[in-house]
């Protein structure tokens, strides 16, 4: 059977997946999309039991995230996923998030690497395999993600210790996590006052269990903040969130 080149999947939001003000979350949406992702490769021959036969695995090197409405309690959204670029070392892919009227509620777009699984290195694509379900599907109209500046020098510190709940099937930090702890530095005041427009996060290696971290925040300019967490003084993931 040959697959559509757009993968195509269906959700409905529920009570425990959302927020105190009725509406999913940023981490929620970051499921959506880390889920469709999986299940849209597995499907067409390059997902995670395939990649494993090669000794390899996927990592999200970076994800921007831009919500125009955020889905409510029992809402219907249907979210869309296809392969955007193919390169030698990575990939990318876009997401678009509709409510049961087609209308638009966010973009996605990441980056996307492989791994070999021992040595936790990159490894070559199969660039000609992969390519084979590039579309001609508008980009998303949102920026690609990219360099966030710095703050972990200028900004003080909280400590955490990565622990169990933290841990994906690879056994290491899951990206989920990362957004969690980053937004749960924020004063619950300013969720109150404001959505998330943009969330942008870019990963630099892995954390792992027992691994004694730092998360920090810096103001940018108004309503925006760069973030990064930290272990022993170097990033491992740095963010960026847009408040409006």
């Amino acid at each position: 059977m040959t697959m559509n080149k757009t993968g195509e999947f269906h959700f409905i939001t529920e009570s425990y997946l959302l927020d105190f003000k009725g509406q999913t979350t940023i981490p929620m949406i970051g499921n959506y999309l880390l889920h469709a992702a999986s299940v849209h490769a597995e499907e067409r021959g390059f997902g995670y039991s395939d990649m494993n036969k090669r000794n390899a695995a996927w990592v999200l090197s970076r994800l921007a995230i831009e919500m125009k409405e955020y889905p409510r309690m029992s809402e219907q959204v249907t979210l869309y996923t296809w392969v955007e670029e193919v390169g030698k070392l990575f990939t990318n892919r876009s997401f678009e998030l509709v409510n049961s009227e087609g209308k638009p509620l966010g973009y996605a777009r990441s980056i996307w690497a492989a791994i070999d699984i021992e040595t936790r290195r990159p490894t070559l694509l199969d660039v000609e395999g992969l390519s084979a379900y590039l579309t001609d599907r508008p980009h998303p109209p949102i920026e690609k993600p990219g360099k966030i500046v710095p703050v972990e020098n200028t900004a003080e510190g909280i400590p955490y210790r990565v622990k169990y709940s933290d841990l994906d099937v690879n056994g290491h930090l899951n990206s989920i996590k990362y957004m969690e702890h980053l937004l749960d530095l924020f004063d619950l005041e300013l969720f109150k006052e404001k959505n998330i427009s943009r969330f942008e996060i870019t990963h630099q290696s892995e954390g792992k269990y027992g691994m004694e971290l730092s998360l920090h925040s810096a103001s940018m300019e108004p309503d925006k903040y760069n973030m990064a967490i930290c272990h022993e003084g170097k990033a491992i993931c740095r963010a960026a969130v847009s408040w409006q």
